[in-house]
């Protein structure tokens, strides 16, 4: 997969005419920029991935287990908005399943590497992997200059921020605890955590959301039968989609007067129809509302609201919904509401002491190992990437108000320490919601990279969503 070529160490020629785009991550976003703009004219790009295995697929779609189902039909899984049939047909043509049908994250995974494997057949030389990481990358002279890890250099007219999500952060009262690592589990995405945990013993999930969905399903599939308690502050888990609704009538005018009261209008909603198709309704305008909001109103909305629209918006697929009801009747699992004090480590076993809902005592549960599935995070502030503190620290990028991401200008533009606009550096994807808010599911990056795929190529005058 390695294929950084010498020209891609050395300037570019004096009278290139193509413009060339240089793209950090692999991941979904990253991928389907890239396809994106093969469909331009006189575009050369370059996918840049630092971990070879995720190459087309990134961290969402890279699992192995069988369990781990996409959360949305295949019929609306298209990489491509213009081609709304193509995943379907892709999954026809090899007996794989049906528009209808919740089918593995693995599955999905396969069909974006296979997508970018025929679009590297059919662009030739346009369309460069390179399997590196990228250490900087700083502008000068109207290009964009990128140091990789091994030491090359790349340079491009333009550079986009596909990073994807970052790690979960610790805990408020775990992050200052010295937990030994066979007991805490940081990040449940970047270790086998189920190795060494014996069968029968209690398991701790800090979070009760899709992570925590994913990381009980694969607890259970290797055979763990000890408790499972999952926590969080309000102890919410996502609902399941049903099978036989009708279409949602989209929502085109703002339907509250504010952000903060878009929950209560869609209770109110509710009360007529199916709460699925209310909260689907408005997915057209939630953009242009989160856009409308300040800073504060957007504070209240995660302070008091986010929860609940989460579970609401981001749903299980029925099979996965079955499992976990199986879960709870058979008593193996427990969803608790509730916040953490304090952790003690004993010999073999955390002492995790917390506060239920509504409650003043404490309660302590004691756990062999403690995952935590708070899910991924945007604070940059609080990185580990190497690029992302590089480039803090050399003040050319900055989190945004709420600190769910990078700030960026209206057009993705990533804006730097003084509150400048930078040239010629973007970003896309998931570390876009502070300026987007809903940029994590598949329709919405379709939409963000179609439409900056024809801006940065000057054909954004073409209408339509995606290519």
């Amino acid at each position: 997969m390695r294929m950084i070529e010498a020209q891609l160490h050395s300037p570019r020629p004096r009278f290139r005419t193509a413009t060339r785009v240089a793209i950090v991550g692999a991941g979904f976003s990253g991928t389907m920029l890239a396809l994106n703009l093969l469909e331009q004219a006189d575009v050369e790009v370059l996918l840049i991935e630092r971990d070879r295995h995720r190459m087309g697929a990134g961290v969402a779609y890279s699992s192995s287990e069988s369990a781990h189902l996409l959360n949305v039909r295949a019929g609306n899984m298209s990489a491509f908005a213009d081609r709304p049939d193509h995943f379907c047909d892709w999954l026809a043509a090899r007996g794989l399943g049906c528009d209808a049908a919740f089918v593995t994250r693995s599955t999905y995974g396969r069909y974006l590497r296979e997508t970018l494997a025929e679009a590297m057949e059919r662009h030739g030389r346009r369309l460069k992997l390179v399997d590196d990481e990228v250490l900087d990358i700083e502008e000068r002279g109207g290009q964009v200059t990128l140091g990789l890890v091994n030491g090359g250099l790349i340079e491009a007219d333009r550079a986009v921020l596909a990073i994807g999500n970052l790690p979960p952060h610790d805990p408020p009262a775990l992050a200052s605890a010295h937990l030994p690592s066979h007991r805490y589990i940081g990040d449940p995405w970047a270790s086998a955590f189920e190795d060494g945990l014996p069968n029968d013993a209690p398991v701790l999930v800090i979070g009760t959301g899709l992570t925590a969905v994913d990381v009980i399903l694969r607890l259970v599939a290797h055979g763990h039968q000890g408790s499972i308690t999952a926590l969080s502050r309000r102890g919410l888990r996502p609902h399941r989609h049903v099978d036989g609704l009708t279409r949602p009538r989209p929502v085109l005018a703002r339907p509250a007067p504010e952000l903060s009261d878009l929950v209560g209008w869609a209770r109110t909603e509710a009360r007529t129809q199916d709460w699925r198709l209310v909260v689907d309704s408005i997915r057209p305008i939630t953009q242009m509302m989160w856009a409308s909001a300040d800073a504060t109103k957007r504070a209240r909305f995660l302070r008091h609201l986010r929860p609940f629209w989460d579970v609401h918006r981001h749903r299980l697929a029925p099979e996965v919904a079955d499992r976990i009801d199986a879960l709870l009747n058979a008593g193996q699992l427990g969803f608790r509401a509730g916040k953490i004090a304090n952790v003690a480590v004993e010999r073999d076993a955390l002492a995790v002491a917390w506060r239920p809902r509504g409650e003043t005592e404490p309660t302590v549960t004691r756990a062999a190992r403690v995952i935590n599935c708070t899910g991924p995070q945007g604070d940059l502030l609080r990185s580990t990437d190497p690029l992302v503190k590089r480039m803090l620290a050399a003040k050319r990028i900055r989190p945004d108000a709420l600190r769910l991401g990078l700030d960026i200008d209206r057009d993705g533009h990533v804006v730097d320490a003084r509150g400048a606009a930078s040239e010629h550096i973007l970003a896309i994807g998931p570390m876009t919601r502070g300026d987007l808010w809903e940029v994590i599911a598949v329709p919405d990056i379709r939409i963000q990279v179609g439409a900056l795929a024809r801006r940065l190529v000057n054909a954004h005058w073409t209408g339509g969503e995606g290519l």
